[in-house]
């Protein structure tokens, strides 16, 4: 990227710097003025509190930040969830005394893009804000993909069973590039379900998110069947419970892929809270059991407590059978919340799917109710499989099993 093009997006940053350290200060701050001489700083003193830094937050906050983290490490990398927890896009350049693996790998879990090592100089800034000046014009760019993230209101709700449905209705649909993403770091199971074997995992995109492309992306994600699938580890890593932000992430997969599906854990904790905010549309998750659902009401509580919009948020009621458990109109009176969709409970498709590691069919229940999900979340799709149907020389035939309604 040109230096000129750096400058021109610079232009539009306003750069925090946090550091109570005043010799890191007056090393960096000339380095700023001189190669992003548009970008105003401000300067903080001190680590702020995670009850302060909601002062940073709105469209007048900072969107470029410099954190020292050499005076003080332990109280700086929690600083890095609690900045993007309220400001999400805001791009955090960690600064280092050392290039140490360990402390990289820690504020990278955390949320930071790029880091400066000590002693600082033009070279090290003109690299890091190229790298980010690229990721801002990737983002800003067309088409921007669409993001489905599916949360159980509880364990064992069928969340990533038909998160993995609904990537597979996509790809079956026609959508040229689909992504199934497993972003529990705890309990994934996209790798099981989908019998697949998980060389490398979404924490191998976080450790090069700062020099992520299409080539190194490709060789991280798994190909079954034309679809692209992102694991989760296969096993719990050390440090998987200081992810706190999953943005940067979420926003790369939106400028490679037509559709992503997240599959992701619980609502609960900055991590997932990240996938929520980045995403166009929340699928919450649920059965007409009353354990489930009062899960669930304790879900919509927090993601609104949280400021995730409730226009985004979509009730899925799953594995309803309307010979037990709640009704929908006892749901909706209780939840206050319409039931998006009704997934009804289709044991022997599921089953069958499940063992032979393949898509439900698309002529069971559960099949067309995905599709009728999928149709709700993006018609757009639905057309394009109009249109193959129609086109086809088998499309009398195909229709019967594409229908949805």
């Amino acid at each position: 990227m040109a230096r000129a093009d750096i400058s021109a997006l610079a232009g539009s940053w306003k750069a925090l710097l946090i550091s109570p350290n005043r010799t890191i200060v007056n090393e960096l701050t000339p380095l700023l003025s001189q190669h992003l001489p548009n970008t105003p700083v401000f300067e903080l003193q001190s680590y702020p509190t995670r009850q302060s830094v909601t002062e940073f937050s709105g469209s007048k906050g900072p969107n470029l930040c410099f954190l020292d983290l050499i005076t003080d490490v332990e109280r700086a990398v929690p600083l890095i969830g609690d900045l993007l927890a309220v400001q999400p896009a805001l791009k955090i350049i960690v600064l280092l005394a050392s290039k140490d693996p360990d402390i990289i790998l820690r504020t990278v879990r955390q949320g930071a893009v790029e880091f400066l090592v000590r002693p600082f100089d033009p070279e090290q800034l003109e690299s890091a804000c190229k790298r980010i000046a690229s990721l801002e014009q990737a983002t800003q760019g067309e088409p921007q993909g669409k993001v489905f993230s599916l949360f159980p209101a509880k364990g064992a709700c069928g969340s990533s069973t038909l998160a993995s449905s609904l990537a597979q209705y996509y790809k079956r649909v026609g959508v040229k590039k689909t992504l199934l993403a497993d972003l529990d770091p705890l309990t994934g199971t996209l790798s099981f379900l989908h019998k697949l074997k998980a060389n490398y995992s979404f924490l191998d995109v976080l450790s090069r998110i700062s020099m992520m492309d299409a080539d190194v992306w490709k060789g991280i994600v798994a190909q079954q069947n034309g679809l692209d699938i992102l694991l989760a580890p296969d096993t719990v890593n050390n440090g998987v419970g200081e992810l706190t932000d999953a943005s940067a992430l979420v926003t790369f997969a939106r400028t490679l892929y037509e559709v992503s599906v997240i599959d992701a854990g619980s609502v609960y904790g900055d991590w997932n809270l990240t996938i929520a905010r980045h995403s166009d549309q929340v699928l919450l998750v649920t059965t007409n059991e009353l354990p489930a659902l009062q899960a669930a009401q304790r879900a919509l509580s927090y993601l609104e407590s949280q400021r995730v919009s409730n226009s985004r948020v979509r009730l899925i009621v799953n594995r309803y059978n309307k010979e037990y458990g709640l009704s929908r109109e006892v749901i909706e009176t209780a939840l206050h919340c319409e039931v998006f969709q009704l997934v009804p409970s289709d044991y022997e498709a599921l089953q069958t799917a499940l063992l032979d590691g393949r898509a439900v069919p698309a002529n069971s229940p559960l099949g067309k109710s995905v599709s009728q999900l999928g149709e709700l979340l993006m018609p757009r799709a639905a057309k394009s499989e109009q249109a193959r149907t129609r086109t086809s020389p088998l499309s009398g035939l195909l229709s019967l099993f594409s229908r949805t309604r």
